[in-house]
């Protein structure tokens, strides 16, 4: 939608950025294993879940949950536990950085990525920039979307996350940790999106799509692949109901056509030999929409604050709505946004 329209600083406190995790299903209450309902502040979920594994003596990686979330925050999020290790005395339970709000068994364990959306709620602060013109942006974010790219947050301070990425994919990072491995792929795959997601707000097509696309529908990871854009899928687009998708590239078939095809093998070629060490490495080929839905926008600005919630579904970043309105930074120099 153009350049920010102001400045402002993000994260001045932890209670300024809020998040809500909303999983695919809600623990219902009966059943062999632990769901815990945790707060957290100025702890990332790893640590959590390590600390959980602690004091309830098990395998940190039987200690599960859906998402990370943010340590810069006060974040709201499920952990499961393993049925031996019910922990219904830790109704309460509150250590440096985290508390225990609800202790619900469930039949099953909750699993990585089994979740629906989350609920941010932001105080940005010192807010500069014509007020109507911000208004007037904030009414197309809620219309439209935002481009839906990933965070800085993702590819670590000064893009570390990055650097150990091109270790690793070159075959010169020797053994390494399975979470900090998946990091760094990860790193990998979203910079290579970013990329691609960059040259389709440059030409326009983030929102509007391509032939041979793959499109994504609203709240849901299934696609379906369309050779030419008809009436029909332009209306859809515009209501929100499908986005164009972009690669998370590894090992599959690509079912893109056409110009699509073409312009994605063009950009996930760089940096040479990326794409296929990622295939070489046994990451499974993922669709990411390019466009995600601001659902539930609300905001107000008193004084110099702009106070914002809305919802987004799994794995999209606040930043990138913020990004939409201001130039943000952070109070300390080095942490991402």
């Amino acid at each position: 939608y153009g350049l920010p329209l102001g400045q402002a600083v993000i994260r001045s406190r932890p209670e300024d950025f809020r998040v809500e995790e909303i999983p695919v299903c809600m623990p219902d209450g009966a059943g062999e294993h632990v769901w815990l309902k945790i707060r957290k502040c100025g702890q990332n979920t790893d640590w959590v879940a390590r600390q959980l594994a602690r004091f309830a003596d098990v395998r940190h990686r039987d200690v599960s949950f859906a998402g990370l979330k943010d340590r810069h925050a006060v974040t709201r999020q499920w952990f499961s536990l393993p049925p031996e290790r019910a922990p219904t005395r830790w109704e309460g339970w509150e250590e440096a950085g985290y508390r225990v709000l609800e202790v619900v068994p469930h039949p099953r364990k909750l699993r990585r990525g089994a979740l629906a959306e989350n609920r941010f709620t932001l105080v940005v602060r010192g807010v500069t920039g014509d007020r109507i013109a911000m208004a007037e942006r904030l009414d197309r974010v809620a219309r439209r979307g935002v481009p839906n790219a990933f965070g800085e947050q993702r590819f670590g301070i000064g893009g570390g996350n990055l650097a150990d990425a091109a270790r690793l994919l070159a075959g010169r990072a020797g053994r390494v940790p399975r979470h900090r491995r998946s990091l760094w792929l990860s790193a990998a795959r979203s910079l290579l999106f970013n990329r691609l997601l960059a040259e389709r707000v440059a030409e326009g097509s983030w929102e509007r799509g391509m032939a041979g696309e793959l499109f994504m529908l609203e709240g849901s990871d299934r696609c379906f692949h369309a050779e030419v854009l008809d009436e029909t899928l332009v209306e859809r687009l515009e209501r929100l109901d499908i986005h164009p998708t972009g690669p998370l590239p590894g090992r599959g078939r690509e079912e893109v056509t056409g110009p699509c095809r073409e312009l994605e093998e063009r950009l996930t070629a760089e940096p040479p030999g990326w794409r296929e060490a990622l295939v070489r490495l046994g990451l499974k080929a993922e669709r990411r929409p390019l466009r995600v839905s601001v659902r539930d926008l609300q905001w107000r600005l008193e004084r110099d604050d702009l106070h914002l919630a809305f919802t987004l579904r799994r794995g999209s970043y606040a930043t990138a709505v913020l990004g939409q309105i201001v130039r943000y930074r952070t109070p300390w120099p080095g942490v991402p946004g």
